[in-house]
């Protein structure tokens, strides 16, 4: 690390400090629930807004397959979708870390945030939300996605380059 560089201190993931950045997808006991199946099963219900149909768009379901990240970690990178919004959550029961910033036109250092994501919680990240790639931490691992797909989707994502060393996240 550079003299001159910025730690990114990592928060837990709630509801109420992501909320400028989206949502969290999780089945807590806050979330609207009700018994279905037969009493077989509990539905949490519409935790997201799933924002990808705007401009002819749709939504996609795919799994991206993360590997983990080496720490101290610089942050070059960040990107972001201004036609609809991305999902990530885990499909084992893993953490992982969550980097982002306000919509803007580029994310301010000062402003950007790190959430860690407990074992069982997603999120959800707004149109427009400053965003850094999938960081997976301990071990490999499978993330459902909802993104948006359809007409203009090759000019859904937007990224910009950091200042080598400036910002760093370590665990």
């Amino acid at each position: 690390m550079t003299p001159q560089a910025t730690l990114l201190t990592i928060e837990p993931l709630t509801a109420e400090a992501f909320r400028p950045f989206g949502d969290v997808i999780e089945a807590s006991a806050a979330a609207r629930h009700f018994t279905i199946n037969e009493g077989f099963a509990e539905r949490y219900h519409d935790l997201a807004h799933i924002d990808t149909a705007g401009e002819g768009g749709h939504s996609l379901v795919s799994i991206f397959k993360a590997v983990p990240r080496t720490f101290p970690m610089p942050i070059t990178v960040m990107e972001r979708h201004p036609l609809g919004s991305q999902a990530f959550v885990a499909l084992a029961p893993m953490p992982f870390l969550v980097v982002v910033a306000v919509p803007g036109d580029a994310p301010a250092l000062r402003e950007m945030r790190c959430f860690l994501a407990a074992p069982g919680q997603g999120v959800n990240y707004a149109r427009g939300t400053w965003h850094h790639p999938l960081i997976a931490l301990d071990v490999p691992g499978d993330f459902l996605v909802v993104d948006r797909g359809g007409p203009a989707a090759q000019g859904n994502c937007d990224e910009i380059a950091l200042g080598e060393g400036v910002l760093w996240l370590v665990r």
